[in-house]
């Protein structure tokens, strides 16, 4: 399910059939409602997609796996314009915490992990949170959010970090936010379209987006001169930069 910023709901899934079945369809599921681009690297294409797959399927798994399916609640997953939400209830241990997860994981359902385990889908318990934060973080994507209660758990994918406050916080102009939040719309700029976007001359359009470059927020395509395009960098901005 995705939803717009107007609460509109464009398309659902309902997954059933075996744990496996309900594995492969719910990725399945997920991917007709993100997006994906290419990239040619030496002789091959590759996907990539607007989150991880490996970080999609650990999410998927962990649901399945650390669920109480002794209550009659179904596991959701919420494919928003900005964020992926994986719900299951299914809570944590009365004897442990999050912080305490980490240390000491111990699965809901040890021998439905075991089968998991033996099919290849999971590797040791406990190893499924810190990959999908490794994948998270080598997308460039925004840390992996978990709320978990003795009741329920809940994982959340944050699309980008590049929100107004966090580039404020980057100390970037009011003409650079302009233009992350245009090329967040349009997938890239030019440097005429910033000057027109920003309302500045030339020159200090190139100052803005070299700098954006520095950051790491920006990341040059094309030739150079007019043909040159700026795009979102897929890494997290390197604040360090002076």
């Amino acid at each position: 399910m995705r939803l717009k910023n107007n609460i509109t709901i464009i398309g659902d899934r309902w997954v059933e059939g075996n744990l496996f079945s309900q594995f492969r369809e719910s990725e399945e599921a997920i991917k007709n409602f993100i997006n994906v681009r290419y990239e040619i690297k030496g002789f091959e294409r590759e996907d990539i997609w607007d989150y991880p797959l490996e970080a999609i399927r650990e999410a998927i798994a962990n649901a399945l796996l650390h669920r109480d399916y002794l209550r009659p609640v179904e596991i959701q997953i919420k494919v928003f314009d900005d964020k992926i939400y994986f719900f299951n209830l299914g809570g944590l241990p009365e004897e442990l915490s999050i912080e305490k997860l980490f240390k000491l994981p111990i699965p809901k359902n040890p021998i439905i992990f075991n089968i998991f385990y033996l099919s290849g889908i999971v590797e040791k318990v406990g190893s499924g949170i810190e990959r999908m934060i490794n994948a998270l973080k080598a997308a460039g994507l925004p840390e992996l959010k978990i709320e978990a209660s003795h009741l329920d758990f809940t994982l959340l994918f944050m699309k980008d970090i590049y929100t107004e406050e966090y580039l404020r916080n980057l100390r970037l102009n009011e003409r650079q936010i302009k233009a992350v939040m245009y090329v967040k719309e349009k997938g890239r700029i030019t440097n005429r379209e910033y000057q027109v976007v920003a309302g500045t001359t030339d020159r200090t359009a190139l100052r803005d987006l070299n700098r954006l470059c520095e950051l790491g927020i920006f990341q040059r395509v094309g030739s150079t001169g007019r043909k040159t395009e700026y795009i979102l960098g897929r890494q997290k901005p390197d604040t360090n930069t002076t």
